[in-house]
């Protein structure tokens, strides 16, 4: 088996180059044998239409996400499909790069995969978190103004009832100054009706002493 990487000699898209020197520079590095197809060559044709026919991965890029033939490098096992950038260097973060070009043995294949399907897992799990947890805050951001709002009626009712306790209050000082004003009245009163009975009193009194006086004069001229 011949692991084929096809790539554009004329490509330009930096980061489609960016990934191709990658992609063989990682490869020299695991001493695995492989071949370079240049699609852009003269007589490459056939090679170029495999590609794209056979390649499920896109190799969209940020300048291109979805291009609209598959943009090398895609990666094949004679003519095996493998993958493209994207799946290469995930495989070879995890340490399965042989796995992914097909070069290990069946059985480790499946262990590739499991690992490949939970990491992706994984992935989708934090993203998940991310949004949950963004969710969250903009709820406790709704509810902000709402808290606001019960402030501001709670100081509403506080000035209310001070309002009404200083309203009790000031009737309750009208009342007591009331009560004072009657019992000063009423002390007036009582002063006038006990000089009023003095002033009869004495009165009587000096009409009685009169009436004696002309009683015992009356007397002396009779005796007389």
């Amino acid at each position: 088996m011949v692991l084929k990487v096809y790539v554009s000699g004329m490509s330009g898209n930096k980061e489609v180059k960016k990934r191709q020197q990658r992609v063989l520079m990682i490869l020299d590095s695991k001493n695995i044998k492989y071949d370079t197809v240049d699609i852009t060559e003269p007589g490459k044709e056939s090679e170029k239409e495999l590609m794209q026919n056979k390649s499920t991965s896109s190799g969209g890029t940020v300048s291109d996400p979805e291009p609209r033939h598959p943009l090398p490098p895609q990666l094949f096992n004679d003519e095996e499909y493998c993958g493209d950038y994207d799946a290469f260097d995930m495989a070879n973060e995890i340490d399965t790069l042989e796995v992914f070009l097909k070069l290990a043995p069946a059985d480790t294949t499946a262990v590739s995969t499991a690992q490949i399907e939970l990491k992706q897992e994984n992935g989708d799990a934090k993203k998940e978190e991310a949004e949950a947890e963004a969710v969250t805050d903009a709820d406790a951001e709704a509810k902000k103004p709402e808290a606001g709002d019960g402030g501001a009626k709670e100081e509403e009712e506080v000035a209310a009832e001070k309002a009404e306790n200083e309203d009790d209050a000031g009737a309750d000082k009208e009342n007591s100054k009331g009560e004072d004003e009657d019992a000063e009245d009423s002390t007036e009163q009582k002063k006038l009706k006990s000089s009023t009975t003095t002033t009869a009193a004495a009165a009587k009194k000096t009409s009685d002493s009169q009436s004696d006086l002309l009683l015992h004069s009356e007397r002396a001229a009779a005796a007389q």
